[in-house]
């Protein structure tokens, strides 16, 4: 089999799209998918300055204008791929997204594997929210195309499926869920993960916070939570990467900036807050899929976050971690932590339940396996 692999931007960047791209690339050569590369799609001069005042025109109504759903621009993508994959003459056209083949008409089937609709995504996340009436239409416009001429949509979890389904006119049959893998190298086993928890200090517990967005991810309940843990005679420490707090943290708040997965030193630093660390506390208000729960589940680490979106796929409640309502209360969260620090037999057993759902449900190869036979089934 040999499929174009399609993304607006360049798919071995592994910080674009938080390295989802290069990572599910990766996944399909790993399960000897033949892969040609289409991407650092271009803008042009003309679509890039229309979008520009289009986007200053909507500032001054106080409405967001979203460029990359702008109808000129997605046409504009769509031939510069039909260009590109006229000389390679490929047996599917496979994007990590529908941005880039929303208006691409090719004989090759489509597949697409993305975490959310453009309808789920309004009023969601901020950066949707309060959209001009254009960037609407031409969103919905965009994704119901994308799902009319695909032969197969793949969502990274129900949610997003569900959207699909229930926002636009699909045929739910080719509507599929495979949720995402860890973008982190893995050659742990479960000897080792015993290791890991061996190694843990319980007496006091490590919180580990990880998302570039504080407010979104939710950190202000994850400070609260590590707080009243401290006030109950948990000795607690938070560790944030990839943010900083919109204050002056308290001394058991432990700040370790943005780390870069590019460099050697950068993962092995991960790698220990990961090991060392007992939860991974994630109280997000918004989040399509959080594939820093597969990671964490790469190292026997439980999470703990909230029901929206597509977090319940990720995290699966009693196995890899707990899901809370969005309301619920930090005293609950602290509730769950205290049952397993508690009882060291108890969060071992977390611990190795975590690793069998990396195992056997989020690690790369075992989704991209999934991704090709949904291929063969549905494309031949």
């Amino acid at each position: 089999m040999k499929i174009a692999y399609v993304t607006t931007y360049d798919s071995s960047d592994v910080h674009a799209w938080s390295g989802l791209g290069s990572y599910i690339l990766r996944s399909l050569q790993d399960v000897g998918i033949q892969t040609e590369s289409i991407g650092n799609l271009r803008e042009g001069n003309i679509w890039a300055l229309q979008s520009r005042l289009k986007k200053i025109y909507y500032k001054l109504q106080s409405r967001q204008y979203l460029r990359d759903r702008e109808t000129g621009l997605l046409k504009y993508y769509a031939a510069q791929v039909t260009k590109r994959i006229a000389p390679l003459h490929p047996d599917i056209v496979f994007s990590a997204g529908t941005i880039p083949i929303a208006y691409l008409q090719t004989e090759q089937p489509i597949v697409f594997w993305t975490g959310s609709t453009f309808a789920g995504m309004i009023n969601f996340y901020p950066e949707f929210t309060n959209l001009c009436s254009e960037t609407i239409q031409n969103g919905n416009k965009m994704e119901q195309l994308a799902l009319s001429r695909c032969r197969l949509a793949i969502y990274s979890s129900e949610w997003a499926a569900n959207s699909a389904i229930h926002n636009y006119d699909v045929d739910p049959a080719k509507v599929k869920v495979v949720p995402y893998g860890a973008n982190m190298n893995n050659d742990r086993d479960l000897n080792e993960i015993d290791k890991i928890i061996d190694k843990k200090d319980f007496d006091t517990c490590k919180l580990l916070f990880v998302g570039v967005d504080w407010h979104r991810k939710g950190g202000n309940k994850a400070l609260t939570v590590a707080e009243l843990l401290n006030k109950r005679g948990l000795r607690t420490e938070l560790h944030i990467v990839g943010c900083t707090p919109p204050f002056s943290p308290p001394p058991f708040v432990k700040n370790h900036g943005f780390i870069s997965k590019k460099t050697e030193e950068g993962r092995k630093h991960l790698e220990q807050l990961f090991s060392d660390s007992h939860f991974l506390i994630l109280p997000s208000q918004a989040e399509c899929f959080g594939v820093v729960f597969a990671e964490a589940s790469s190292f026997g680490l439980p999470s703990l976050a909230t029901k929206v979106g597509g977090i319940p796929t990720a995290i699966q409640d009693g196995k890899n971690g707990w899901t809370f309502h969005i309301d619920e209360t930090p005293e609950k969260y602290c509730d769950y932590i205290e049952r397993f620090m508690i009882s060291k037999d108890d969060y071992r057993g977390l611990a190795l339940t975590c690793f069998q759902e990396y195992s056997e449900r989020l690690n790369w190869h075992s989704v991209g396996t999934k991704v090709y036979d949904l291929m063969q089934e549905f494309c031949g």
